[in-house]
């Protein structure tokens, strides 16, 4: 006992200031194995009690699942009734949407199989009307064609300048032509000068005539077509410079041949053959037509030239009808001389008419006097005259005496 008590303070080691024995040690080892024991202890009480609360959590969780599943198989029972019910709503449903599918069905492939047909006839009736059309379309475009043709050879005649001038001179011809009365003016006439102007219109009261010109330089106009066509700026303003040049030159021409102090007017036409270059030129040429202005030549397109032919046609009228005026007057006198016997004569027959009229009413005033007595006669209104200086009350003779007699007697003041 005492060598174990000796063996328990054996010093171990030196821990600071203390010595650690083998007692120390074992009583440290002894408490540490009764610490493990209660930690043991208590996490075996923890686990019992984690197993109790686990079989009582077990247990509550059963019996829930089990009133779940009873609910579940309620509410499965009912759904099950619903279902049903609602299959038999969907099938009743269903046989009347089928119905009505199928009656809607036949009505649409009634409907469709008349739409079919009357989009058959209308689509025959529109292939026969289609068929109209392109045949009038063949024909408009063998008219086209005609047309092309013609255009071509209006081109190949433009394309001279001989031939230009003469469609020019053509066109100015035939508008002077149709507006004045022959003799009213003369084509390539000769001036005093000796200059031959396409057209010399006669003014009246011998006024100088009025020149009109028809040479208008187009191969000028055609070289800017050309041009704006396939040149760039540069040879536009060369080809508008070229044209500008070209009419300056022949306002010129017109001026210095045409316009003769007394033989023809102060001012001449010079002719474009086409609206659309007279619109140009009055439109990007303003100042060829002040220099033309003043020159003294008016630029005139043919609706231009048309309305001058018609304003000249009503000065020659004008002219004319002064020129017959005596005439107009002389027979105006004679018509005057002939209104006063047929007014005389219309006198003489209204009194003729008012005699016929007098003795219409007097055989008028006869026809009802002797309906008057035909009527009392009819009536028997018949009395006895009294001889002269019988004596007033006296009774009248009797019927049948040798001194008195049946006479009518008519009770009127008429005679």
């Amino acid at each position: 006992m005492t060598d174990f008590l000796l063996l328990l303070s054996t010093p171990l080691g030196q821990l600071g200031a203390s010595t650690v024995t083998l007692g120390h040690v074992l009583a440290g080892a002894g408490a540490l194995v009764l610490l493990m024991f209660g930690w043991l202890a208590l996490g075996l009480r923890r686990m019992a009690r984690a197993r109790a609360e686990a079989a009582d959590d077990a247990a509550e969780a059963a019996r829930e699942a089990q009133a779940r599943l009873v609910e579940l198989t309620r509410v499965q029972s009912e759904m099950q009734g619903r279902m049903a019910t609602i299959a038999e709503v969907f099938g009743s449903r269903q046989n009347e949407l089928n119905k009505a599918i199928s009656e809607r069905l036949d009505a649409m492939t009634g409907r469709l199989g008349q739409t079919m047909t009357e989009q058959t006839k209308s689509t025959h009736e529109s292939l026969a009307k289609l068929q109209e059309r392109l045949a009038v379309i063949d024909t408009a475009q063998g008219n086209i064609q005609t047309l092309a043709g013609q255009v071509v050879q209006l081109q190949h005649i433009l394309s001279n300048k001989q031939t230009r001038g003469a469609f020019g001179q053509s066109r100015m011809e035939a508008i002077v032509a149709d507006g004045l009365p022959k003799g009213a003016y003369e084509f390539q006439a000769t001036l005093s000068n000796g200059n031959r102007p396409d057209c010399l219109v006669r003014m009246p009261n011998g006024a100088p005539a009025l020149v009109i010109d028809a040479k208008f330089p187009l191969e000028a106009w055609n070289a800017i077509r050309a041009a704006a066509e396939s040149d760039g700026i540069e040879g536009q303003k060369a080809a508008a410079q070229a044209f500008r040049r070209d009419i300056e030159v022949h306002i010129k021409a017109i001026a210095e041949k045409y316009l003769i102090n007394g033989e023809t007017q102060e001012t001449a036409f010079m002719f474009v053959p086409s609206e659309s270059i007279f619109a140009e030129i009055h439109e990007n040429f303003e100042a060829l037509v002040q220099r033309a202005h003043r020159a003294r030549i008016v630029i005139v397109s043919p609706s231009l030239l048309m309305l001058s032919i018609q304003v000249i046609q009503a000065v020659l009228k004008d002219a004319r009808m002064r020129e017959q005026a005596h005439l107009i007057q002389g027979e105006v006198i004679r018509l005057m001389e002939d209104v006063g016997r047929l007014d005389e004569r219309v006198r003489k027959l209204q009194g003729h008419f008012a005699m016929t009229q007098r003795d219409v009413d007097q055989i008028l005033t006869s026809t009802e006097k002797v309906t008057r007595r035909s009527q009392r006669i009819e009536a028997l209104e018949f009395g006895v005259d009294h001889p002269a200086g019988a004596d007033a009350g006296a009774a009248p003779p009797e019927v049948g005496s040798r001194t008195g007699s049946l006479r009518l007697r008519v009770v009127d003041g008429d005679d």
